[in-house]
Formats: structure tokens, sequence, C-alpha cells
């Protein structure tokens, strides 16, 4: 069975929140890490280190200036992997 898109982003901020330490509800799609969350470049790179272990895929460090909120991440994460757009 298929991953939804649904489910791999709701995976990506679950990720994202447990690395930043926020609660899900605080985070929403278009949130900038930075900004908003206070998440510093270190953070950035655990995140990728994170999302690149759990989706066995590897995401060049040049993609975190894309990766600034959760739509962002799963932009690069969607093409890294080639999840097909749903």
């Amino acid at each position: 069975m298929a991953v939804t898109t649904d489910e791999n982003f709701a995976k990506i901020k679950e990720i994202v929140c447990e690395i930043l330490e926020l609660e899900e509800e605080e985070v929403t799609a278009e949130g900038l890490f930075n900004d908003e969350y206070g998440a510093d470049s270190l953070r950035a790179i655990e995140i990728l280190g994170a999302l690149e272990r759990e989706f066995g895929v590897v995401i060049e460090q040049a993609e975190l200036v894309r990766m600034t909120n959760l739509q962002g991440v799963y932009d690069v994460l969607a093409e890294t992997a080639g999840w097909a757009k749903q």
C-alpha cells in the first residue's frame, strides 16, 4: 500500500517538532523555522539528517535554503525521494 501525501507530511511534521521541541499544534505548514520557532542552523542540519534516516534518501545541504518551513521540507523531500505529485 502506497504512503499518502498526508502520511508523509505528518511524519515530517513529527520529526521537525521533535527536533525543535515543539507541540505539533504549534507548527504550521508555512511557519518559518528560524523566525517563528527559533531554530538555528544546527537544528536545520539535525532535521536534514533525521529525514534522510527516516526516508532513506540523501538530501544535498544546498537544499537547506528551501527548507525554511514544513511545506519547503516536504517539497524538497518529495523531489529527492521521487514521490509522485498528488
